[in-house]
């Protein structure tokens, strides 16, 4: 609490009392008092405020997770690289096997052929060749 430990909290108080004198003490009491009742309503009438715009969803979050003292960067990175990678997705289109499932030639000649056709695409400019330039979004930030 502000840095102040339990002894200079006393002393404070012990000070108070003799600058506030016995005769405005009940009065500044009183003022306490009210301002506490105060501060006390407005919290409950808030958190009844965000529990209605929040609905039921704010029932399900767990808030002690999001505490950012428990907020631990070793256990975040070492969860991160202990995941699961997903498997990669099917490659479609064809394939080419020398071996078993075809001949070395005939894969070779499929290469040559897509590569022609890389090559026939990049001479037509970039952007992708006969179709033109790529989209490009004006609006995008």
């Amino acid at each position: 609490m502000l840095g102040i430990n339990g002894g200079e909290f006393l002393v404070l108080i012990v000070v108070a009392l003799l600058v506030v004198g016995p005769e405005r003490l009940p009065g500044y009491a009183e003022q306490l008092a009210s301002w506490v009742r105060t501060l006390r309503r407005f919290l409950g009438t808030a958190r009844e405020r965000v529990a209605e715009e929040l609905g039921e969803d704010a029932a399900d979050v767990d808030w002690a997770s999001l505490d950012p003292r428990r907020y631990d960067p070793r256990r975040i990175v070492r969860d991160a690289l202990l995941e699961d990678v997903a498997p990669p997705p099917p490659v479609t289109g064809r394939r080419y096997t020398s071996g078993r499932g075809g001949t070395a030639a005939a894969a070779g000649a499929a290469r040559s052929a897509d590569a022609r056709r890389t090559d026939a695409r990049a001479e037509d400019g970039p952007g992708g060749g006969a179709a033109g330039p790529a989209p490009f979004d004006d609006e995008a930030t």
